[in-house]
């Protein structure tokens, strides 16, 4: 097989799949007779030979995959008009935390968040592929650690955690914060998700920054499952 005929076998079939494929998937296609790095030769021929269209090849957490170009969005979105839910503060922030510090227990959060995280909420992000318990910590109660999973990076359009924007105080979050809601804007939930998807006011500022002091965010009035967390008893 040529290069044109393997190029063209390898953008059929990452335009008909349904998720991002992983090169040693792309070698079945092909039963051996080309090597990995043949392969990834030709994905990167793939991506200039598509550089400048509406549509670009990319390299996600679990794969490769064909996605439209950013600047195509206010176009397709006139194809579906209506707008996508929006997620509370505390559900980016609880993510955020996740993203950065994983893995994590639900201790660790409240501490950095200054607030009681329910356990709807954690749920509303497993239930959306977006982080998982890796195994627990060896402490009292062995509380589970939770981490972020490839579906949480392939949504955002990353291949690795090491792609998040750097944290350097209130700018580094935000930005974070705005990456998500972007990605997650594409990707809506699922009809069965948590009612804690609704709209919220901007909660206090959050200090993710591994050697800075956690500073205490305000209560979601939105989201009253979040209420102050209690002082320790004397």
């Amino acid at each position: 097989m040529n290069t044109t005929d393997a190029k063209r076998v390898l953008e059929t079939a990452l335009i008909c799949a349904p998720q991002p494929l992983p090169v040693r998937e792309l070698e079945l296609l092909f039963e051996g007779t080309l090597a990995a790095d043949t392969i990834k030769r030709l994905l990167a021929e793939l991506q200039d030979d598509w550089a400048g269209r509406g549509v670009e090849l990319v390299q996600v957490a679990s794969g490769w995959r064909f996605q439209s170009r950013p600047e195509m969005r206010p176009f397709l979105d006139r194809l579906h008009p209506e707008k996508p839910p929006k997620y509370t503060r505390a559900t980016l922030e609880t993510l955020a935390i996740i993203a950065y510090r994983q893995p994590v227990t639900r201790g660790d959060m409240e501490d950095i968040r200054g607030v009681t995280i329910s356990s709807l909420l954690l749920k509303q992000l497993e239930d959306r592929g977006w982080v998982e318990v890796i195994g627990h910590r060896e402490t009292v109660g062995r509380p589970a650690l939770y981490a972020t999973t490839r579906q949480f990076l392939d949504d955002l359009g990353l291949q690795s955690l090491d792609q998040l924007p750097a944290l350097e105080g209130g700018p580094g979050e935000s930005t974070l914060l705005e990456q998500i809601e972007f990605g997650l804007a594409d990707h809506p939930p699922e009809s069965h998700a948590s009612p804690a998807a609704a709209e919220a006011e901007p909660s206090g500022q959050l200090d993710l920054s591994p050697a800075g002091e956690a500073s205490p965010a305000e209560s979601d009035a939105s989201e009253p499952s979040d209420t102050p967390t209690a002082p320790p008893a004397p």
